[in-house]
């Protein structure tokens, strides 16, 4: 069974979702404080963390750093009362998988955890491990991407992204279309994706004298081209 941690400073933030999740059939536990988070994380592995970056401690981002450098593989939506651009590049940048803002919906929340479940379990018996495109090496299991001998580590939604857009060279792809491939549910949000956008780029731009070849198609979406212009 999946198994949550709810990390919040506010007692009935912590109660509401936690009531959503269980009833969900979810094993659930808490932590009031960013301290608490990282010892919990130290005695045992989670599915999923349901994070507040804003807390009294102002230790969400390090729960992120752990996470990041510790345990990767651990799946966290972030939550904030802010709705600075900053805060969201941060919390993103740092590996959080998507970004919601207080006050928000239990049943969105509950959605969302629902299709990033969904994302991280996938069918894998036709799934590939390894996709390449020109100088473009994607290693799906390891979160990887080797870029003209350049190898860069990636979040999970990274590298989600990167195998949507390699997977369809040279198709234009709307944003909502994007994103509920990446993030399989409805709750389209231009503002994460325009984050993870920016951050795949300056991936694609790291190798010396490349340029990005992942181009924004005003109005609609975007394209990944085949031959790497």
């Amino acid at each position: 069974m999946d198994r949550i941690l709810i990390v919040d400073d506010e007692p009935d933030i912590r109660e509401l979702i936690r009531l959503h999740l269980e009833r969900a059939g979810w094993d659930i536990a808490e932590a009031g404080s960013g301290r608490q988070a990282i010892l919990q994380l130290q005695a045992q592995p989670f599915s999923l963390i349901v994070l507040d970056i804003m807390m009294d401690d102002g230790n969400g981002f390090e729960v992120l750093r752990y996470l990041r450098e510790h345990r990767p593989e651990t799946l966290v939506i972030a939550l904030s009362a802010r709705r600075e651009v900053e805060d969201r590049i941060d919390a993103l940048g740092l590996g959080a998988d998507d970004y919601m803002t207080k006050p928000f919906s239990p049943m969105e929340l509950l959605a969302r955890i629902q299709a990033h479940f969904r994302r991280h379990h996938p069918e894998t018996s036709n799934r590939p491990h390894v996709i390449q495109l020109n100088k473009l090496i994607l290693d799906i299991d390891n979160y990887v991407l080797h870029n003209d001998g350049q190898q860069h580590g990636l979040t999970p939604v990274e590298c989600h992204l990167l195998q949507v857009f390699m997977l369809n060279p040279d198709r234009v792809l709307t944003k909502g279309e994007i994103y509920k491939q990446v993030w399989q549910h409805e709750n389209y949000d231009a503002n994460n994706l325009s984050v993870f956008i920016s951050r795949i780029r300056k991936i694609l731009e790291s190798a010396p004298g490349s340029q990005s070849n992942l181009h924004t198609i005003r109005g609609i979406g975007y394209r990944l081209s085949g031959d790497g212009r």
